[in-house]
């Protein structure tokens, strides 16, 4: 099982030299990419772009899509308001380690492509997030360590340290995150460079239940060296049985061919 790092429904998300760096830590995260997921999602997502001041640059309107198929998360944005409107992208997650498969409809050139992972690095739309940061990790790929029992944001958490295994597969150096223990769910994360200076904070300003699942409503990322974040925010949301009269999401949302034609 994988997690997300930033994203709605896969997240929608987290590191010694032996094997695992402590039993506790890695049982912790593993219960983590566990967490119960809904078979199919709907959600009116809004993404928003904020200045270093504090000013909304941006916004923009997206349908969210996604589903797990046998623990393997595929996700698709469909922007329809703001200047991305007509912009769709597709995540589809894979077994084990191999790299999760991403494609982007782009309305100027009228046509998707494949994202690939050698632009992990580059920023989504203009976002504070990376494609790398969309991507679902797998908990085998990181070492983790079990810190401390912290309160953060008023949740009692687990804070665990994570460090990949192999350098070469993340941006981050590592990441502190810390575990709501109610609900399993990484509420905030800290991402630092190679310089073990931080870059990035990821916050789960808000969890809902949403029938049998515990969904993050709203999520910020923020950018420290710059001061700009992205808020990403969901406004309503369905769940399994309550999406096309019970009988979920036709398999052909998630294909490059609705990318191309949005239907």
């Amino acid at each position: 099982m994988k997690k997300t790092l930033f994203g709605t429904f896969a997240a929608l998300m987290l590191l010694s030299s032996a094997v695992f760096a402590d039993e506790k830590g890695y049982k912790i995260m593993k219960d983590v990419a566990d967490f119960k997921k809904p078979a199919f999602s709907q959600a009116q997502l809004f993404i928003s772009l904020y200045s270093k001041s504090g000013d909304k640059e941006e916004e923009w309107g997206a349908i969210e899509y996604g589903r797990d198929v046998d623990g393997l998360a595929s996700v698709v944005m469909d922007f329809k308001t703001g200047s991305k409107k007509g912009t769709r992208f597709l995540q589809i997650e894979n077994e084990g380690n191999k790299p999760d498969d991403k494609f982007i409809y782009l309305p100027e050139l009228k046509s998707s492509r494949r994202v690939n992972s050698s632009e992990g690095s580059k920023s989504f739309l203009g976002t504070d997030a990376t494609y790398d940061d969309l991507s679902t990790r797998d908990v085998e790929e990181d070492e983790h360590t079990y810190l401390k029992d912290e309160t953060k944001n008023g949740y009692d958490c687990y804070n665990i340290k994570e460090v990949p295994k192999d350098p070469k597969s993340s941006q981050y150096a590592w990441r502190l995150t810390w575990i709501d223990k109610k609900t399993m769910y990484p509420i905030y994360t800290e991402m630092y460079d190679k310089n073990d200076a931080l870059v990035k904070t990821l916050t789960v300003e808000k969890i809902e239940k949403h029938g049998d699942y515990d969904i993050p409503m709203t999520n910020t990322l923020v950018n420290v060296k710059t001061g700009h974040k992205t808020v990403m925010d969901i406004r309503k949301v369905l769940v399994d049985n309550e999406i096309g009269g019970g009988k979920g999401l036709p398999a052909s949302i998630f294909t490059q061919n609705f990318l191309n034609t949005g239907k």
